[in-house]
């Protein structure tokens, strides 16, 4: 239970909201707001209050559906929380009514986690702005603005220090207690987390169910090896570390608690926190942290740039300060954290969002601030969690969603992500012993793909010592699968082009980045029927408001099994960047591949030194650290059947093929293409 002044405070705000209910002196349309709204906070305080482990499976579910129904797709066009029914109710009041929503939506996670302050001050909000309305005279907007603003900017050093807090202290416990404490037979577990509940989870957890312990425990190893070998390989002190965060989507408890255990094994206690709820730690439409399936991944895609209500100058500084005080006041923590472990799905059906203009969104002027935020965010974050000190592990699994065959297909995912990595290292070692003879690689597409790039590679002065590639197996990115560098940006040109690829869950149609000495200088796509449209889709997306960003990566992926297991089912638009990277070569826009840790050796298993871990944008940290990062790093992958050739530049001018239309051709690599043989029966 909170301390007794804040139970003070939400007793006397709940009181009020409910007696808001049934008043009218607010005008119209403003009225139906109010009353609406304290009807949704109303129903949030008794979830707060009661215990939902003495509730129903149906009670529980007809709970869950009362908490998400009136963002759901069916009824989106009437709520409050889509900025054009806001907008067209409200009129120029609609913008800031409906960033007011989305802030007090966030109280059904704090209802669950039984966070009384998090609860109390959105009442509290709430009331403040209903007071402001209750009125013969409606108030200027720049009042509505300047009251929304002031919560920001008030809260948000205990906002960014809870945040922090969460992201370092195994204490908080709220996830770790439903995982360890509840029977995962019993499915009523998935509705304590105060997620919204679909199909998705239900049968997930249901499927995971009829596994016996033995699999999860190896699906389960899978993963927790990943991570420790990449402490391992990257020759970092894993001892040193005392906790792990653990990311995931509901439905997978089985496998997590088999994971807590095998982390506990190495000394691990785990750290599992909800992806941002407050509108001072948002970034983006993203969610990081534990996760259900999004209620309305539009509703998310609306409220994607909020911040642009309250994002200044003064803003920046506030956070940033609040950042480092609270990294401060947690320090110790901080030091002993080892890094995040990741559970990522696919399958869902594919988001292509509608851009609105009645949503917020940001100022050139905020774009500038929020990369600026970034970079500084970061600088802090590094301070406290060493990048030279942490890792992580990342590995994938199908929804549900993805079809009837889910349990086959799930069965293939397994398989996919436990290869031999032996023989993956052995043919890609092969691969980096050609690339190593060339300071030049080409990429061409075939077909409709206008693919043709030229890849500057670092020169290397001792060939027997030294590597550009790394040889990646299955250690912090599952599945097995690629070899990748960190190109030298002079030099480095042309066209990059996909038919059709998802980033960070959303679709894009026909991609093209040009390059110029490294940096993307031009962009276009297909997704919306203007060129102003496309162009602020990709740069809101890919670029994240940075005027040029570098390539990061070049990589060429080896996982043929997984590309034909994608062919064979259909799924392969569906796969996450963690598979579909692995299914050809791929080149990342944004930081190196070694961000924050450039300054750290890292050796491939035959003992060469990789000293691709740099380029002409990473290396200004030794000036201007502000200037060296960009906090963003997106792969984008060409697909075999769109690829021509791969080719490296030997030094007598000669090519010599690695790949040549959509086949691996370097002698030794044969094997690579035995999937392909396999299913075309040949």
């Amino acid at each position: 239970m909170a301390d007794e002044w804040i139970m003070e405070r939400y007793a006397l705000a709940k009181e009020r909201i409910g007696e808001i209910i049934s008043e009218r002196e607010v005008q119209k349309p403003y009225l139906d707001f109010f009353c609406k709204t304290a009807v949704f906070l109303q129903f949030v305080t008794d979830v707060l209050e009661k215990d939902c482990h003495t509730m129903t499976l149906k009670e529980l579910e007809e709970q869950n559906q009362k908490l998400y129904e009136d963002i759901l797709p069916g009824n989106y066009e009437t709520s409050y929380g889509n900025p054009a029914y806001a907008e067209k109710m409200l009129g120029e009041y609609g913008k800031e009514f409906c960033f007011l929503y989305a802030e007090l939506r966030g109280t059904i996670a704090f209802a669950f986690e039984k966070k009384w302050w998090d609860v109390t001050v959105a009442l509290e909000l709430f009331l403040e702005i209903y007071s402001a309305f209750d009125s013969e005279e409606v108030p200027p907007v720049r009042i509505l603005r300047d009251i929304l603003k002031s919560y920001v900017n008030d809260y948000c050093q205990e906002m960014e220090e809870q945040r922090i807090r969460e992201a370092v202290d195994p204490d908080l416990d709220f996830a770790v207690r439903i995982i360890e404490e509840s029977d995962l037979t019993d499915l009523r577990y998935l509705y304590y987390y105060g997620e919204y509940i679909t199909d998705n989870e239900r049968k997930t957890a249901e499927f995971l169910n009829t596994l016996p312990q033995e699999q999860i425990d190896a699906m389960a190893r899978t993963y927790t090896e990943g991570y420790r070998i990449g402490f391992v390989n990257g020759r970092k002190d894993l001892s040193r570390k005392k906790t792990v965060n653990i990311r995931y989507p509901l439905g997978f408890e089985r496998m997590v608690k088999a994971a807590v255990s095998q982390f506990a094994e190495m000394g691990l206690k785990p750290v599992i926190f909800r992806y941002a709820v407050h509108a001072v730690n948002k970034k983006n439409q993203n969610r990081i942290g534990f996760v259900g399936t999004s209620a309305n991944p539009q509703y998310d895609y609306d409220h994607r740039q909020d911040c642009a209500l309250f994002l200044d100058s003064d803003f920046v500084k506030r956070k940033l300060r609040s950042m480092q005080n609270a990294y401060e006041r947690y320090k110790d923590l901080a030091g002993l954290h080892g890094g995040p472990a990741c559970i990522e799905t696919f399958g869902e059906v594919p988001f292509s969002p509608e851009n609105k203009p009645e949503a917020w969104r940001l100022l050139e002027a905020q774009q500038k601030l929020m990369v600026e935020l970034n970079n500084e965010s970061g600088q802090i974050v590094n301070r406290y969690i060493k990048g030279e000190e942490r890792s992580f592990t990342i590995i994938a699994y199908p929804l549900p969603e993805i079809g009837e065959i889910y349990p086959d297909i799930f069965r293939e995912i397994v398989k996919i992500n436990t290869l031999d990595y032996h023989l993956y290292e052995t043919i890609q070692q092969k691969i980096i012993e050609t690339l190593d003879t060339g300071e030049w690689v080409e990429i061409r597409g075939k077909g409709q793909n206008e693919t043709d790039l030229r890849i500057h590679l670092h020169t290397l002065e001792d060939r027997t010592k030294q590597t550009n590639f790394e040889n990646c197996v299955a250690d912090v990115n599952i599945p097995v699968g690629e070899v990748f560098t960190s190109p030298v940006l002079t030099g480095t040109c042309g066209i990059l082009h996909v038919s059709k690829v998802y980033l960070n869950g959303l679709q894009f149609q026909d991609l093209k980045l040009v390059f110029e000495d490294g940096r993307v200088t031009d962009y276009s796509c297909h997704n919306f029927e203007t060129e102003e449209e496309n162009r602020r889709y990709i740069e809101e997306n890919i670029l994240f408001h940075h005027e040029k960003l570098p390539m990061g990566e070049f990589a060429i992926g080896t996982n043929t099994t997984a590309y034909v297991a994608a062919e064979k089912y259909g799924i392969a638009e569906k796969l996450p960047i963690l598979i579909a990277e692995k299914m050809g070569p791929h080149f990342a826009v944004g930081d190196t591949c070694y961000s924050w840790a450039e300054d750290i050796s890292v050796y491939n298993p035959d003992g060469r030194e990789i000293i691709a871990r740099d380029n002409e944008v990473s290396i200004l940290r030794r000036e201007d650290i502000s200037s060296a990062y960009y906090s963003c790093h997106t792969d984008i992958t060409i697909p075999y059947e769109e690829l021509g050739s791969i080719r490296v530049l030997v030094g007598d001018g000669t090519a010599v093929s690695i790949i040549e239309n959509g086949r691996f051709v370097l002698p030794g690599t044969e094997e690579l293409n035995r999937p392909f043989e396999e299913t075309s029966g040949k």
